[in-house]
């Protein structure tokens, strides 16, 4: 496998670039759309990486599925206008949130450094993934054998996420109408 320098760096600083917009960004939508950009960025790095079913399907169910929700969710809530009120929470409620994140956050950092950063490269060569089954068949009994952990974390960060989004959207709805 030989990997382009040029289109692996051009792809990630897009997707550290679009990130950095989705965080930034004063509107859910525009943030929304540049979550899309970075989605597309890790395709891309993926093609690379000679993970094509991956590739596709980080385009059809995350930029394609995930985010048309993601859309129709803050367009349903009118949420274009972005608010960011947290001094109207009650104290308890700021501790016990910012507590559930910093909880959240020892479990990502204690996955993380528990999680091997390099995969065995003699272990998955195209031989060798071939004759397990394919690439959908060893990515998915990596992913929920090994990689359990951080998957299921990953998808609590994500419905935090949507949580989170539906509350001050909600918040903002009900100031709006008193």
């Amino acid at each position: 496998m030989n990997i382009s320098p040029f289109f692996f760096y051009g792809f990630g600083g897009i997707a550290i670039a679009c990130a950095l917009l989705v965080i930034l960004g004063k509107s859910p939508v525009s943030s929304a759309f540049s979550l899309v950009m970075v989605f597309f960025s890790f395709a891309g790095i993926y093609a690379l990486l000679d993970a094509h079913l991956i590739a596709a399907l980080q385009i059809f169910v995350y930029a394609g599925a995930i985010m048309v929700l993601f859309i129709f969710v803050i367009m349903l809530l009118n949420a274009d206008v972005p608010t960011f009120d947290l001094g109207r929470t009650h104290l308890g409620i700021r501790i016990v949130a910012g507590s559930i994140s910093l909880a959240t956050l020892l479990i990502f950092i204690w996955a993380f450094k528990e999680t091997p950063l390099t995969a065995p490269v003699a272990q998955f060569t195209p031989e060798n993934i071939e004759a397990a089954g394919g690439n959908t068949q060893v990515v998915s009994e990596l992913m929920f054998s090994e990689y359990l952990l951080p998957f299921e974390l990953t998808s609590v960060l994500l419905l935090a996420a949507i949580i989170g989004a539906v509350a001050i959207a909600k918040r903002k709805l009900a100031a709006g109408r008193s």
